[in-house]
């Protein structure tokens, strides 16, 4: 089975990476690549795309991983119906019950001080 996925190369703390079709049970930097489709830079995000190449890949059953499939998308290459976009993970807080939003909101001790400041002051007449 054949997936489609990025190759990371580039510098350290600089990579840029290539799309490259490859055999599924291949480590991605083993080197040994079915074709070479594109490249990007996530830094600029520039991008070269063989969109001919990669329909014919996807036609044949190619697998894209969920970022490869995310990129095409983005740049108008139709996905195939077969494939299935990746559930969404929505986080939840261990603790719940102890962050600041979930906690009692305190009754304003100034709202007392303000009516006791609203209060007429007698004034002494000479």
């Amino acid at each position: 089975m054949l997936a489609i996925r990025m190759q990371r190369n580039g510098r350290s703390h600089y990579p840029t990476y290539r799309i490259v079709v490859q055999e599924s049970q291949r480590h991605p930097l083993s080197g040994r690549i079915v074709a070479l489709v594109g490249n990007y830079n996530p830094a600029t995000k520039a991008l070269t795309l063989d969109k001919e190449a990669v329909k014919k890949y996807l036609d044949n059953g190619a697998q894209p991983s969920s970022r490869v499939a995310f990129i095409l998308k983005k740049n108008g290459v139709k996905l195939p119906k077969w494939y299935k976009e990746p559930a969404v993970q929505n986080a939840k807080a261990k603790h719940a019950d102890k962050l600041r939003k979930n906690q009692p909101k305190e009754e304003a001790p100034a709202a007392e001080d303000a009516s006791a400041e609203e209060a007429p002051v007698e004034t002494q007449a000479e």
